[in-house]
């Protein structure tokens, strides 16, 4: 059902696309908008290693709520800075682009487990994690990308 990469020799193998998925902070998740018009924003993400599903925290309203309760069907994009091989000019860029299935989720228990290592990719002060959490938890909806598939490549700018 997914189309493979047209420049095969291009694709990373899992196991990267899922250390840039785990390491990275933000990517652009896209959604069907209105008037079946694309809609991508940048979203903080975290990735589980448990059950290989990407987590985003979001409002209840809005224009992403709104397209998620329409079609639950995304696509989310990652990619790193980029690198250059020593005595190179080229930048070499990786990115992962994951298909999948949104599920909305509203337990306030399920909201803290999974924001709780997301704050964690951003700071390791405790006491401000449990602050924004405490004061945020009940407005916050959670969104669970379950991955349908997942593709990964390597770019040199060149």
């Amino acid at each position: 059902m997914f189309r493979e990469l047209t420049r095969k020799h291009k694709k990373i193998p899992e196991s990267e696309c899922i250390e840039l998925l785990t390491k990275e902070t933000r990517g652009v998740l896209a959604v069907s908008g209105d008037y079946g018009y694309p809609y991508a924003m940048p979203m903080n993400h975290y990735y589980s290693p448990k059950d290989g599903c990407i987590y985003f925290h979001s409002g209840k309203k809005g224009h992403r709520t709104d397209a998620l309760r329409r079609s639950d069907k995304v696509s989310f994009c990652v990619y790193e800075q980029g690198y250059r091989e020593e005595g190179e000019w080229a930048l070499h860029v990786r990115s992962v682009i994951v298909f999948g299935k949104i599920e909305l989720i509203e337990d306030r228990e399920e909201i803290i487990r999974i924001t709780t290592p997301l704050c964690h990719k951003f700071t390791d002060d405790e006491a401000y994690i449990r602050k924004e959490i405490e004061e945020n938890a009940a407005a916050t909806l959670l969104l669970k990308l379950i991955p349908e598939h997942i593709c990964g490549k390597i770019v040199i700018e060149s």
